[in-house]
């Protein structure tokens, strides 16, 4: 089950991922300079209106944000992209490789 202990934790390695300080994002998400560290302190929580924000400003989906078996989904939804752009052929072959290395 999700809490509020993995909102803010998962909300702090996203951000460590992307190597920018919890000032920095704070600011460029339009709040106070200690938004990001209070919601990542656990002494407060986002708005729905800011959990969109900061799946914005960190590159990811909402759902991603939540769905604990992915660590790095801004990577993954990067990967996702890159595979859209493969042949039938090209996919089938990158399909048989993943399962092999299974």
């Amino acid at each position: 089950m999700i809490d509020a202990d993995f909102i803010s934790d998962r909300i702090a390695k996203l951000r460590t991922e992307k190597n920018i300080s919890a000032r920095d994002m704070s600011l460029s998400l339009g709040q106070s300079q200690s938004y990001i560290n209070n919601i990542e302190n656990k002494k407060a929580l986002p708005s729905v209106q800011m959990f969109l924000y900061i799946c914005e400003f960190l590159g990811v989906e909402l759902k991603d944000l939540f769905e604990e078996g992915v660590a790095s989904p801004s990577t993954l939804n990067e990967d996702i992209a890159e595979l859209k752009s493969l042949s039938p052929k090209q996919f089938d072959l990158l399909t048989a490789l993943a399962k092999e290395m299974k």
